[in-house]
């Protein structure tokens, strides 16, 4: 790994995590046109939502690289995030985006680790480690992928799931913290892309597991745990307080449907106050 150049300094601790948080990654399905049209929307029908408006929730949206500068732009309720990120710091790395960049554009968030990544870029574990440990150098929140590869019991899920967190987040001995705040989405592979989400009780049974654990492991980590994987419309009231938000694909690129899912988070939100 690179040494970071000393013209280059790490920027100001992670901020800190909202309550709630509804994630939206576009990955590469729009244009550049149709991704600033796709937020501007957003923008103008989620602007006043109480859910955003009394900050107990924040969106956050993920477009591709060339977009993230004119989605900034809007200075609305979304949060701007990046897809991905270099796990160096500078220098002779053609194509990649490093953590310092991001942050210095003015990006909250940055994904990490998406099965996407694993699968056709040869993403492994140390990668999403050192991608973990970068986003978090350059005070950036990453939204860290998490999920069992086949579909079996939530006992060998969470297993699963809790191996690959232990194994993506820094320690205190290499001398960064993960205190800097994190976002879990855990998205079980074989869910991403299909028709319907993991059923109901299967993501409410996994993620209490991986809360629990996950606190006993980091007892200093603030994260929060969302759930992805072909989630939409409808699932936040079925999960309840089992997860603090979701990580939406192909489910929002509708607009009218983002404050849909909104109401239906200040509703669970209203329930477990």
């Amino acid at each position: 790994m690179t040494d970071m150049p000393s013209h280059i300094a790490p920027s100001a601790p992670s901020p800190a995590l909202p309550d709630r948080l509804l994630g939206i990654s576009l990955k590469m399905y729009m244009s550049h046109a149709q991704t600033v049209d796709w937020a501007t929307r957003v923008t103008e029908l989620t602007h006043a939502h109480p859910a955003v408006t009394s900050g107990t929730a924040e969106l956050v949206l993920l477009p591709q690289f060339p977009s993230i500068p004119a989605c900034l732009d809007l200075r609305g309720p979304l949060q701007i995030g990046a897809q991905n990120l270099s796990a160096e710091e500078a220098g002779a790395w053609t194509g990649e985006v490093s953590g310092a960049v991001l942050a210095e554009l003015g990006c909250r968030y940055v994904e990490v680790g998406h099965a996407e990544r694993r699968r056709h870029f040869h993403e492994t574990d140390d990668i999403v480690h050192a991608k973990t440990s970068a986003a978090l150098r350059h005070g950036l929140l990453p939204i860290l992928c998490v999920g069992e590869n086949t579909a079996g019991s939530p006992e060998s899920a969470a297993a699963e799931v809790v191996a690959q967190i232990r194994s993506a987040l820094p320690s205190t001995a290499g001398g960064l913290s993960p205190a800097g705040g994190v976002v879990l989405a855990y998205e079980p592979i074989w869910a991403i892309g299909a028709q319907q989400p993991a059923a109901p009780e299967h993501i409410i049974a996994v993620c209490e597991a991986v809360r629990a654990r996950t606190r006993i492991h980091f007892p200093s980590l603030d994260f929060r745990l969302v759930y992805g994987g072909s989630a939409g419309p409808g699932l936040l009231a079925q999960l309840g307080p089992a997860v603090d938000g979701l990580f939406l694909g192909r489910f929002a690129h509708d607009p009218d449907s983002v404050p849909r899912i909104l109401d239906e988070l200040a509703d669970v939100i209203m329930l477990n106050s």
